[in-house]
């Protein structure tokens, strides 16, 4: 059973709707003895880092994910979800991630060319760095998926395992052992995103 976690702040239905035209047995829940007993754990996530953060520490269930992923069950967090998985993130101030990942979440403004719009909305190919990643198994470098933000993460080369080109490089997806994030939307990223769901689910713990 894959858990995704409900601390009011995600786009949870169609997450939750991918998930079953997989095929994987899925929960939304604010439970954290459904987090537990979970295969595997999935953080969404929409809004400003702060907020998002500050939510998930009022419902006890940042201690819970950060719990479950050092035990090694599959983590996956998705846009906003991803960005709360680094240490720290400067969207209107400075801001504690959970530190599941090393890096820092900064304004793309900083990282793209002067005059592009932001945020960075829509279809976007991705750029595998190194070995390729067991989620990405099922697609390819250079397919498309669906990005909508304004920050990415920087300082976070070693758990790169993609980015993006919009004007320059962004961060596309993190990874470390059993933890993993992506800055696009999987459920929103058509059939390239069903695979990557798909690989996500079939990961052991």
């Amino acid at each position: 059973m894959v858990a995704i976690v409900d601390y009011g702040v995600g786009n949870l239905f169609s997450l939750n709707c991918s998930l079953n035209a997989i095929g994987a047995e899925s929960v939304v829940t604010s439970d954290a003895a459904v987090l537990r007993r979970a295969d595997k754990i999935i953080l969404p996530g929409v809004g400003a880092f702060g907020d998002a953060a500050k939510k998930l520490r009022a419902s006890g269930l940042d201690a819970v994910v950060k719990e479950e992923a050092e035990k090694g069950k599959p983590l996956l967090g998705i846009c906003l979800g991803m960005q709360l998985l680094l240490e720290r993130g400067f969207e209107y101030g400075e801001h504690s991630g959970l530190g599941l990942i090393k890096g820092s979440i900064v304004p793309i403004a900083d990282s793209i060319s002067e005059g592009l719009k932001i945020p960075h909305i829509g279809w976007n190919s991705l750029k595998f760095t190194g070995e390729k990643s067991p989620i990405f198994k099922y697609i390819n470098d250079g397919d498309f998926v669906y990005f909508v933000h304004s920050f990415h993460g920087q300082d976070c080369e070693e758990g790169t395992i993609a980015t993006t080109e919009y004007g320059g490089t962004l961060t596309a997806a993190v990874a470390r052992g059993n933890i993993y994030g992506c800055q696009f939307h999987p459920e929103k990223s058509g059939k390239v995103g069903l695979k990557i769901l798909k690989a996500f689910c079939e990961l052991e713990a």
